[in-house]
């Protein structure tokens, strides 16, 4: 998983080598150097790079000297968002796609990246989609002719690797990053019909896509992130509305799982109605009622809620649902309003839904069943049956294991605090043993 560097002051610090030690000594030399003393201890850097403090304004003016920071920054943008590292959001150009994707082809080993873009960065993103016409970035590519032939099969190919079920896509994750770097190597140096572009743009946005749920799902959150905003301008580049919301839906779904719903909500505003596709708004509303759950916002949830549901009812007669999205179902929709109902207070219902969802679902979705059994173990724990809600984390514990999800057990051992004012109960010390062992 990535190192968990969840602010940028810890990611400046380390990006130059740095021990809170050292960043709290080259504080208070900062200081000397002017003359005054400072009292900056390593305790001090934790509290602040843990959220528990917020530097006074004499200390932030240390820290800019220390980092070399625009000095007009630290109050036009307050702490942290001053800080060197956030990530910003790329400019969408004509050529912005083979920018965007090569830094996710070339960071996304990088233990050391911020862990995800600030609530400020990825609302920027989604509003500069917003506004920018595909076509506008269509009208300028140039380079060498591609032939049809070999797009036929790289898009076969891709096809392929972005459809496989999760259990057996843990074993390709290799096989998607290069075929998405010679995706790339494509667009870069390519002439093509403007077909072919939009193909080749669609491919690499679809690649890209899949290659961020994969480190998603491996717990590694940069890496996702800059996978997704690759994908973003590829999608934008082909002229696929709906694919580029499907995108920002995913950074957004991150978002709430980040637990920044505030951030999740406001990018799905920006998304949920530019989509074409009944199944694409059904989906896009669903994940706006979990970010509206997570917030408490009960009214604005239900009437997402209701949208998503009205949106899968008609999807059936508005023609194929995109790729990206036609694995959405009604025991998606189940499961995420019952557990949008936990969030809200109302665990006797959720429970209902979110086991009507997990009878509906089919077999060969066992990552999404892993999901879901923790959601139903919340539930039992929420109603007090911490028996049978050991069973069910149990369940999704042994399917996490077996298809390589690292993110369903995280969600299991997000379970454990609550399952501790249970520990006589019987079940609860064989799952406790098992997190052990996973």
């Amino acid at each position: 998983m990535d190192d968990p560097i969840r602010h940028p002051l810890a990611h400046a610090r380390i990006e130059r080598g740095w021990s809170q030690e050292d960043l709290a000594r080259q504080i208070r030399q900062a200081a000397l150097c002017r003359g005054l003393r400072s009292g900056v201890a390593r305790q001090r850097i934790w509290k602040w790079e843990n959220n528990r403090a917020v530097p006074d304004a004499n200390s932030q003016a240390l820290i800019a000297e220390v980092f070399e920071a625009d000095p007009s920054s630290v109050a036009a943008l307050g702490w942290p968002d001053w800080l060197p590292g956030r990530d910003s959001s790329l400019p969408f150009s004509p050529h912005s796609a083979v920018l965007a994707l090569r830094e996710a082809l070339r960071t996304a080993m990088d233990r050391r990246t911020f862990l995800t873009y600030s609530s400020t960065a990825l609302a920027g993103l989604a509003q500069q989609w917003a506004a920018t016409e595909p076509q506008t970035l269509a009208q300028a590519l140039d380079g060498r002719p591609v032939n049809a032939e070999l797009v036929d099969m790289l898009v076969n190919t891709g096809t392929k690797l972005t459809s496989l079920v999760t259990e057996q896509r843990q074993h390709t994750r290799t096989l998607v990053d290069a075929h998405l770097a010679t995706v790339t190597d494509l667009i870069e140096g390519g002439n093509y019909a403007p077909a072919v572009g939009r193909r080749l743009h669609g491919l690499a946005a679809s690649l890209s896509q899949t290659a961020g749920w994969h480190r998603f799902d491996q717990g590694k959150h940069a890496a996702a992130s800059r996978f997704w905003r690759g994908a973003l301008h590829s999608a934008q580049a082909s002229g696929d509305r709906d694919l580029g919301a499907g995108i920002l839906s995913d950074l957004a779904y991150q978002a709430t799982w980040l637990k920044e719903p505030k951030a999740a909500a406001d990018v799905l505003e920006h998304a949920v109605d530019r989509t074409g596709h009944p199944a694409a708004r059904s989906l896009l509303s669903l994940r706006l009622a979990r970010a509206q759950a997570a917030l408490g916002e009960a009214v604005a949830c239900r009437r997402s809620l209701s949208r998503a549901e009205a949106e899968l009812g008609s999807a059936a007669g508005s023609g194929s649902m995109p790729a990206w999205c036609s694995w959405m179902s009604p025991a998606d929709l189940l499961v995420d309003s019952g557990q949008c109902l936990l969030d809200l207070g109302a665990p006797e219902r959720a429970h209902q839904l979110i086991d009507e969802g997990m009878r509906l679902l089919p077999a060969a979705r066992d990552k999404t069943r892993a999901v879901f059994l923790t959601y139903e173990a919340d539930g039992f724990l929420r109603a007090g049956e911490a028996d049978h809600a050991a069973v069910a984390a149990k369940e999704s514990l042994a399917l996490a294991n077996r298809i390589g999800a690292p993110r369903c057990v995280a969600l299991v051992v997000g379970l454990l605090p609550e399952f501790q004012r249970y520990a006589g109960v019987e079940g609860v010390a064989d799952l406790m043993e098992l997190v052990r062992e996973s």
